[in-house]
């Protein structure tokens, strides 16, 4: 179904011993000022922007009904694989995986900070 854009993901089985998982992954930030500037990526500036109302231009490859779909409304949170949006004029939410979203587009001046200096564009 996907057209073998991406990897399927694989479930430990008994035989298969568990890995463990680093309980903060790499380039995990748990503060906002602490944001160099090698880890300024989409899901960080995203997270700076909490509040802001945006619209998120998704594209659904494998989709014949909604192969583009923009999706209006405020950051709410945002993660590593995910964005979570909601519509204050219809009271919906959207949960967003980021393999899907192809840009942001913001309607007031977006917060880019890092530990270094702030910019605002």
């Amino acid at each position: 179904m996907n057209g073998n854009f991406y990897q399927n993901p694989t479930f430990p089985t008994m035989d298969m011993p568990m890995q463990t998982i680093p309980s903060s992954p790499p380039g995990n930030i748990s503060s906002q000022s602490q944001m160099p500037m090698e880890q300024s990526y989409i899901e960080n500036i995203l997270r700076l922007n909490k509040g802001k109302r945006v619209n998120a231009y998704v594209s659904y490859p494998d989709s014949s009904e909604w192969q583009n779909k923009i999706y209006s409304g405020i950051i709410e949170e945002a993660g590593r694989d995910h964005l979570i949006l909601s519509d204050p004029v219809n009271g919906n939410w959207y949960l967003i995986r980021m393999i899907y979203l192809d840009y942001v587009e913001f309607m007031e001046r977006i917060n880019y900070s890092h530990e270094y200096s702030e910019k605002n564009f």
